[in-house]
């Protein structure tokens, strides 16, 4: 009865092993697509008055801005500047959420990388090492 305990915890641990290495296979398989089109990403945000479009690449990076003529005759300097920073942020968080489910494809939703580029929260890119360091812990 134990042998066949065994040999049932060994298929499950296989199992398991089989679907980590295929994930694992699968990300770095497509890492050079991935790269590909992270590079490639570019988003345009527009003011809601479509005088300011604000362009950024994946890493929020600005990479153009435009801001037409009427703009300056219809907004105040303050406002403009304004108007400027919010059409930039809006831009950032489009690139933001792109980049998210481009990477979506490739990482586990409960990986490190994952969550920290959902949230900005570096303790996702720790937990796994924080919990190996407890479990070293409580063993000493």
């Amino acid at each position: 009865m134990a042998q066949t305990a065994d040999r049932d915890a060994n298929r499950a641990l296989r199992a398991r092993f089989d679907d980590v290495f295929g994930q694992y296979q699968r990300l770095r398989e497509g890492m050079g697509d991935l790269q590909q089109q992270l590079a490639a990403t570019k988003v345009t945000a527009s003011s809601k008055d479509r005088l300011v479009h604000a362009t950024v690449g994946p890493r929020g990076q600005l990479v153009e801005l435009r801001i037409e003529p009427r703009a300056y005759r219809d907004h105040e300097p303050d406002q403009l500047a304004r108007l400027i920073t919010k059409t930039v942020q809006d831009a950032v968080a489009q690139t933001t959420e792109k980049v998210q489910a481009l990477v979506a494809g490739y990482l586990p939703a409960d990986s490190g990388a994952a969550g920290f580029l959902r949230d900005g929260n570096f303790d996702h890119l720790l937990k796994r090492q924080d919990a190996l360091m407890r479990q070293d812990g409580d063993r000493a």
